[in-house]
């Protein structure tokens, strides 16, 4: 594949995001040049990556890892900054796919990526704005019973964060009419995702790690027993090879392609709204999203900003006028924003596997993978970084837990993946828009 097709090799700086404007201060990191023979290779600089880089260092491990553009360049510094733990796929859909053994292994699991995030924060002094309380938005009775029966089914599993809101309960985190009620996870929360992912480079540094940026993977033998990845620049031989490239791996390793797709969301961000105006919308400065099948989620940022995101659009490509699309959906949760400035409007790609459920594996006997976290990589891809560094160190439980389950394809193929998802989502959408 040459370099120059390579999402990544097109622009190495960041997108106009607010993150990008508001990212703490970050030493640019060299570009791989020559020929390496190194312990661990990881690819790819996002959460995923860098969770399990830090894993196998604490271990003793030595890592170098590749990433194509800059640190978070992808979904993990693009993303809503929302700690929603959990796996994008409920509990309830492990018990009826897989069964209550497993759906009871993966319970015991489902808070450890945002207590992952709270630990190395704390830890390595990572400065991301971390404030706790996700909120989870009902439109309808039926939102409510769905809700109502996702709180009772993590009790069952001694998970007791969950805590049903009424209307007026709602309005504490959202002073809005929209809703008629919701839920909060008292462990979720919110964070500056950009500086999260710097953040947690500098601690792969500090703990001796080697980063290098601008270095997209554009060659990967995973199969050899020493796993080999080439860049325009370099090229590396590893004893053991880690692909976290996720939705942004496009042609390199296309056996991993398919088993997942690319999926775009928007976000923007309003000019800054004042500490009063602020605490107006959102008293208790939680985040909230919507329970809907095509979802809006929003927070204040650290400077009193609405960042507000929502939308999606299957197979990766941006919508033409972000700001259009997503000011309309503000309005109709806070009115009172009308003629509000919006400063920054962005896109980024996530990668939707069909069950909703991570996938993780092996590929040959040295080469490791995790993707795939459908909309919920924050705390996931944390999850599995530190599995995927747990497997590699040589305990191998909770990475066969996730790499035995089964994986299903896009029904459609390469050809109608996409608009088959298309389909899919307007009858949900419908579904939500008659509270049926």
């Amino acid at each position: 594949m040459d370099g120059a097709s390579h999402p990544a090799a097109q622009a190495t700086d960041y997108p106009d995001s607010y993150y990008a404007a508001s990212a703490a201060p970050a030493p640019p990191r060299p570009r791989l040049e020559g020929r390496h023979s190194v312990d661990v290779c990881v690819v790819g600089g996002g959460y995923s990556g860098l969770s399990t880089a830090i894993t196998l260092l604490e271990r003793g491990h030595s890592v170098t890892l590749l990433e194509g553009a800059r640190i978070g360049w992808g979904a993990s510094g693009r993303n809503g900054g929302q700690i929603v733990n959990g796996l994008n796929a409920g509990l309830d859909v492990f018990e009826r796919r897989f069964g209550k053994d497993i759906a009871a292994r993966v319970a015991k699991l489902v808070m450890e990526g945002g207590d992952i995030i709270r630990d190395r924060v704390a830890r390595y002094g990572i400065d991301c704005d971390l404030k706790d309380g996700n909120v989870f938005a009902a439109f309808n009775a039926r939102h409510m019973r769905g809700l109502e029966a996702k709180r009772d089914l993590w009790a069952s599993h001694g998970l007791d964060s969950l805590q049903m809101l009424d209307r007026a309960q709602m309005q504490d985190h959202a002073a809005t009419e929209l809703y008629c009620g919701g839920m909060i996870d008292t462990r979720g929360g919110h964070m500056h995702p950009l500086n999260l992912a710097l953040g947690e480079a500098a601690a792969v540094e500090q703990l001796g790690g080697t980063i290098h940026e601008s270095s997209p993977v554009i060659h990967a033998e995973p199969e050899r027993a020493r796993p080999l990845v080439r860049t325009a620049h370099g090229e590396i031989e590893a004893r053991t090879l880690v692909l976290c490239g996720n939705a942004y791996l496009k042609g390199v390793v296309p056996g991993l392609e398919w088993r997942v797709m690319p999926v775009s969301t928007q976000m923007m961000a309003t000019a800054p709204l004042g500490a009063e105006h602020a605490r107006a919308l959102m008293p208790s400065d939680t985040c909230v999203e919507d329970v809907r099948y095509i979802l809006d989620y929003y927070r204040m940022s650290a400077d009193h900003r609405l960042l507000f995101g929502g939308g999606s659009v299957y197979g990766g490509s941006d919508p033409r006028d972000i700001k259009r699309k997503l000011v309309a959906a503000m309005l109709k949760v806070f009115p009172s924003l009308s003629g509000t400035p919006i400063e920054h409007a962005w896109s980024g790609n996530f990668a939707l596997s069909f069950l909703r459920v991570p996938q993780m594996g092996r590929l040959g006997s040295s080469t490791y993978f995790a993707h795939g976290y459908s909309g919920h990589g924050v705390t996931g891809s944390h999850l599995f970084g530190r599995i995927l560094g747990e497997a590699i160190d040589g305990d191998l439980s909770r990475f066969d837990l996730f790499s035995g389950l089964p994986w299903l394809p896009f029904p459609g193929g390469r050809t109608f993946r996409v608009p088959y998802s298309v389909l899919g989502s307007w009858w949900y959408a419908t579904r939500d828009r008659l509270g049926v």
